[in-house]
């Protein structure tokens, strides 16, 4: 209750002191940006393929497994040791595999965040000095505020005629 009795009072002395504040949905126009799109699609483009590789590795291993479950009075122990040995090896090896693949689909969003992030701030840097506009608060942090003052659609609008591509390296 405190901090949003302090945050009044510094919105209260802003407005007063008549300083223009506004404030932007970042994570809306990261969703419905020409350019956001196409990275939201490259990257579950990314997960789909690790999800997909995950799934066939599991039936395969499943079927591997039931070859050899049915194998077991067929063979010798030690021959059957083996295959699981061999088996539980490849599990391994996978899951490291899998877990290299998403540390990189994570570097890799982290990366498109990064460079959006960085086009982004341009064109609200640009729109805030050509509107002598004072503070710019993310509407993730607001708890209300009058609707006249959400420049989202309209940064959005500049992104997409200014960003036609990001390149993500």
């Amino acid at each position: 209750m405190f901090k949003y009795l302090l945050l009044f009072l510094f919105v209260f002395n802003i407005s007063y002191a008549q300083e223009k504040i506004v404030f932007i949905d970042i994570n809306y126009i990261f969703k419905n940006s020409i350019v956001g799109k196409d990275l939201n699609e490259k990257i579950k483009k990314k997960d789909n393929l690790i999800s997909n590789e995950i799934k066939k590795f599991k039936v395969n291993i499943e079927k591997e497994k039931n070859e050899i479950t049915s194998q077991k009075n067929v063979i010798s122990v030690e021959e059957y040791n083996i295959k699981i040995s061999n088996l539980e090896k490849k599990i391994i090896d996978m899951n490291n595999t899998i877990a290299n693949k998403k540390k990189e689909l994570e570097i890799y969003k982290k990366k498109v965040e990064n460079n959006f992030s960085k086009e982004l701030n341009l064109i609200i840097e640009e729109y805030s000095i050509e509107n002598s506009i004072d503070l710019i608060f993310d509407k993730s942090n607001i708890l209300m505020a009058r609707k006249e003052l959400n420049i989202t659609e309209k940064i959005i609008s500049l992104f997409n005629n200014q960003i036609k591509e990001i390149d993500i390296r």
